[in-house]
């Protein structure tokens, strides 16, 4: 079945761009690489104001799935974060902070004060089949279940791709021995660079592309979905991409091998987003913050050795936000995020399941 033998989008889904969309969203690498204007380094005034807002939050309250914004007043440093929410949805599409408070205190504590920079981007959403609203990044291959359903929990390379929900962000609190790179695109410099060097590439990106779900099916579902790459929805750019899901669609009957322009196209995003005149790469320290846009970028990360010591391993919390203020979807996003509802939408729902803020890994 080829994808490209009908439109199997909704008659509302909107048209294409007209060509490259520009704007702040369109950066290279290569020209950031020696800049800090894309970091922002906390103060001894916000770090301590941050400190502050946990311990109240944390006296009177059990639990940090209970917290909300309410419980983390912070006058000056949380106007800062609405700044650097609207930076990553309207401007460049990332942020990474310096010196988060990560040092001398319990991990309860720190889980809780990047809980309360959570609630300043937006609502938490599920990372997995478990219901996990705080994620564990580490390597725990020899004691998942499954690991390959699940790279961020082993050490291996991770392709290109963006996560199903509005924002990701990462906070370091060990780095590995040596690998374990950050790397991230502009999807709105590979869509213009597409648009001036192969605009009938880019345009099939703007139709059906079969996805996927693996485990991951919603109640009343399929085990595949139609979703396009390129969307273009009030003004704005959207994209979705994770290659391997979209591949592994073409194993179900119903989809068949791909259209070998899809395959071309898909290809040469593939292989915009390895140019290293494109790409931008960032090795965290303890205390960073990296906060992205994922309708504007896309993210990977290199493999890695760890440290032999447990203590030392790499570690991250990662959290999944759907923001106050996102970005106008198409309908044909509720297919992987339930809804397009500004504010409650993205992560992983299927059936039975509970949310939880979890402590561990496992």
């Amino acid at each position: 079945m080829s994808i490209l033998a009908g439109n199997r989008l909704s008659p509302n889904h909107p048209p294409p761009a007209n060509g490259p969309v520009g704007g702040p969203g369109v950066w290279y690498g290569s020209a950031l690489k020696n800049s800090t204007e894309w970091m922002y380094p906390l103060s001894d005034a916000e770090r301590s104001e941050m400190i502050d807002a946990m311990r109240r939050a944390r006296a009177r309250k059990d639990g940090i799935g209970k917290m909300t914004k309410a419980d983390f007043q912070m006058p000056s440093f949380g106007d800062t974060l609405e700044d650097l929410r609207r930076e990553a949805l309207h401007g460049r599409g990332f942020v990474l902070l310096r010196n988060f408070p990560v040092d001398e205190f319990s991990f309860e504590e720190i889980a809780t004060m990047y809980w309360a920079f959570g609630t300043y981007m937006g609502s938490a959403r599920s990372q997995n089949a478990r219901g996990h609203l705080l994620g564990h990044v580490t390597d725990i291959t020899d004691r998942y279940d499954d690991p390959s359903r699940r790279g961020y929990l082993s050490n291996r390379h991770l392709l290109y791709h963006s996560d199903s929900v509005d924002m990701v962000s990462l906070l370091c609190l060990h780095q590995a021995k040596s690998g374990g790179l950050s790397t991230i695109v502009s999807s709105y410099t590979i869509h213009d660079e597409m648009w001036k060097r192969r605009p009938d590439l880019a345009q099939v990106l703007y139709g059906p592309v079969p996805r996927n779900r693996r485990k991951e099916i919603p109640e009343g579902k399929g085990p595949w979905y139609d979703l396009p790459v390129f969307n273009y929805c009030d003004g704005r750019l959207v994209i979705s991409f994770l290659r391997q899901f979209i591949d592994e669609a073409q194993d179900h009957p119903d989809v068949g091998p791909f259209d070998p322009l899809l395959v071309e196209a898909l290809d040469m995003l593939t292989d915009l987003a390895n140019d290293p005149e494109l790409f931008l790469s960032m090795d965290f320290e303890p205390g960073d913050i990296q906060l992205i846009h994922n309708h504007q970028i896309l993210h990977n990360r290199t493999a890695y050795e760890d440290w032999p010591e447990p203590e030392r391993r790499r570690y991250l919390l990662r959290l999944w936000l759907s923001p106050p203020d996102g970005l106008a979807l198409p309908g044909a996003f509720a297919e992987r995020y339930g809804s397009v509802a500004v504010g409650d939408r993205g992560g992983v729902v299927v059936p039975g399941m509970e949310t939880q803020v979890p402590l561990t890994a496992l």
